[in-house]
């Protein structure tokens, strides 16, 4: 009861807060096949977000999550200031964000270093893994990708930090700059299939996956949300964010820009399947997104380092390693990072075909 009286008490002083601020509209722009006029959708109209309140109490009211430690050990890393040519150097920081150095670029995808994923300071997901990087050690920050406005992905301190330090390039998909802005922080906004150059070698497509966006319920879907293909001398990054798998058709369009060297997926918080099955992939789904990248290798993202759904705490690493072995791809073409934990990329490595296991 007190958690229902909590959860209803934040969502009323959000919803007021989100009247106050957003007004009644969100991302002012002409309707597309993937915008109404109001609020954003897949194409064809399908909904996502189809999991209301209602659902959301019926889950946390009769949820049996796994126990997760309090703190996970682990050993932060220093990066270089720099990586040129094609050398992808990735180092895991935590949840969602990465540090990708290639081509003498530094870029992080939905960094948080907060402390809670949460608009308050004294509740909320709390991490539990510390970052990888201390914030004092990253390196000069050139691009930062935001993939959308939840908590988890958009983390406003930390942005504040890194725009106030470094002046990045900030991209995020349309109806999240006047949030940044707010905060006295500059942000490019782009739409699906909108490319943006980042440098004399590499540019990058917002693309579609299958998810949503809200900071307060109240503002369900008025801005958009994305992956990003990252475009390099040597092969595409592909980051996705978060995102269900559906059909598997968005992952397979982003061949359209050549080889895949590299993708990023998310590996966790996809337990309860009833609930999260159409937003967030679970390890062997992840596996078939790779498999329709046609990725050289991957890493697998967003767990361990804040309790937000139902399964264990190395359960996806666990439950990945099991995905792969049965559809007969080497473990060490997808592994699932821990914080401070980083790989090498030497050169513009083909992708091997999958095996037939996994191309039914």
């Amino acid at each position: 009861m007190r958690f229902v009286l909590g959860l209803l008490a934040l969502l009323l002083g959000g919803w007021l807060l989100a009247l106050l601020t957003l007004g009644a509209r969100g991302w002012d722009g002409p309707a597309t096949n993937h915008f109404d006029g109001e609020r954003f959708q897949m194409p064809g109209g399908v909904t996502v977000a189809d999991k209301g309140f209602f659902d959301l109490l019926r889950w946390q009211t009769s949820r049996e999550p796994a126990a997760w430690p309090a703190k996970v050990a682990i050993v932060p890393v220093k990066p270089a200031a720099r990586v040129d040519g094609e050398r992808i150097v990735a180092t895991m920081v935590g949840h969602a964000t990465m540090l990708l150095q290639t081509e003498g670029l530094n870029i992080l995808t939905d960094p948080i270093w907060s402390e809670r994923a949460s608009p308050v300071a004294f509740a909320g997901p709390q991490r539990v893994t510390a970052p990888g990087i201390a914030f004092d050690d990253l390196p000069k920050v050139d691009v930062v990708l935001v993939s959308h406005g939840h908590w988890d992905h958009l983390d406003v301190p930390t942005l504040k930090r890194l725009w106030g330090r470094d002046r990045p390039k900030i991209i995020v998909p349309l109806g999240h700059g006047a949030l940044l802005r707010r905060h006295g922080i500059a942000a490019v906004e782009a739409d699906w299939g909108q490319s943006l150059v980042l440098s004399p070698t590499a540019s990058v497509v917002p693309e579609r996956v299958q998810h949503w966006t809200s900071r307060w319920g109240i503002d369900r879907n008025r801005a958009l949300w994305a992956g990003y293909s990252l475009l390099l001398p040597g092969g595409t990054i592909y980051f996705a964010g978060d995102t269900g798998y559906g059909s598997g058709d968005f992952f397979r369009e982003v061949r359209r820009h050549g080889p895949v060297r590299l993708a990023l997926l998310p590996v966790g918080a996809y337990e309860p399947r009833w609930f999260m099955e159409t937003q967030h992939l679970n390890p062997a789904e992840a596996v078939k997104a790779m498999r329709d990248l046609g990725a050289a290798d991957a890493i697998g993202l967003h767990w361990g380092t804040f309790q937000l759904t139902d399964e264990g705490w190395d359960t996806p690493r666990a439950e990945l390693a099991v995905a792969l072995r049965e559809a007969g791809v080497a473990a060490e073409r997808f592994p699932a990072l821990l914080a401070g934990e980083a790989r090498a990329f030497q050169g513009s490595e083909a992708a091997a075909p999958l095996p037939e296991t996994i191309m039914r």
